[in-house]
């Protein structure tokens, strides 16, 4: 009954499971085949394709404008500060072309992406979710728009709220979206503020375990750039519902994540998920991941069919 639901709600938006059955049959299963030759090698790289998803679906809705190269005349979205540390481009374009060999001129750079983060995260053990297809690419990517649009670490909850909303997003799928931090790791520049001079009297967030504190503070010196910290300790490698715990317990890395403790819903679905060791998180995933798919997305004559996805035609 959710996937005939879910499915009826993404074929409102023009997009449908089936939208490739005729034109490229074999997609799928070329698109995991490729992703599972780099998935295997580095599994980290699941974490950063996934966030490429979201990181495209924020701005312009899901178009693939995020893998679209500056120009002498424009700065595009991938080389915007929230974007920087962006990686797995390499990914893309190796399914691309993949893609391109068996159905020429056919499937969406937005498509592919979508596909790739979906199978990138199952291949770690996250949830199966059937991906609507029929997204065309957008032709326009700014700089600034990407730091405008996307949600920073440093969030309270009322401006992350805000962000989902205007998306069309709900609060559920603020918290379980969240939950994609299981997976992945940060450099300490993005969440040290936390640990030093909090409020300019050289303290750490309150919000954050104090034990948890001295632990980061062992791995990120003041004004680290370059040090890596795992998202979720212990387990960053796997899709579970083990982030939850974390930040029921105060130890959510980055001020977005406590945040999600600041609002009764956000906080109830923390809870719910941290005492039952996530038992619905992955249902929840996969269905706030087709909601986000479909944000923004271009359809029928709109945008192109990108021959490289990171050059408009």
């Amino acid at each position: 009954m959710l996937a005939s639901s879910l499915s009826t709600i993404a074929e409102a938006h023009g997009l449908s499971s089936k939208f490739y059955r005729y034109t490229c049959p074999g997609l799928e299963y070329t698109v995991a085949k490729t992703v599972a030759l780099y998935i295997q090698k580095q599994p980290t790289l699941a974490a950063a394709l996934l966030r490429m998803h979201f990181h495209d679906c924020f701005v312009r809705g899901c178009d693939g404008s995020v893998l679209l190269n500056s120009t002498p005349n424009n700065q595009a979205e991938k080389d915007s500060i929230p974007n920087l540390t962006l990686r797995g481009y390499n990914v893309v374009d190796a399914v691309k072309a993949a893609v391109e060999k068996q159905c020429p001129g056919v499937v969406s750079c937005a498509d592919i992406l979508a596909l790739v983060a979906r199978d990138a995260v199952r291949m770690i053990g996250g949830p199966f979710w059937n991906v609507p297809t029929g997204r065309r690419d957008g032709t326009v990517s700014i700089s600034r728009e990407a730091l405008i649009n996307l949600p920073p670490p440093f969030a309270n909850i009322s401006s992350l709220k805000t962000s989902f909303l205007s998306l069309g997003l709900s609060v559920k799928d603020l918290v379980v979206l969240s939950g994609a931090h299981t997976i992945g790791v940060s450099k300490c520049s993005s969440f040290s503020n936390r640990l030093y001079n909090f409020t300019g009297i050289g303290d750490a967030d309150p919000k954050l375990d104090k034990y948890y504190a001295v632990a980061l503070k062992g791995k990120c010196k003041p004004n680290d750039q370059k040090s890596i910290v795992e998202m979720d300790p212990g387990s960053f490698k796997t899709f579970d519902g083990s982030y939850y715990t974390l930040v029921s317990k105060r130890r959510g890395l980055f001020q977005s994540d406590s945040a999600l403790l600041d609002d009764p819903d956000t906080k109830a679905y923390v809870v719910l998920q941290a005492q039952t060791r996530g038992a619905t998180f992955a249902v929840d995933f996969a269905e706030s991941m087709i909601s986000m798919g479909q944000i923004g997305v271009l359809t029928g004559n709109d945008g192109e069919i990108r021959r490289q996805c990171s050059v408009v035609n």
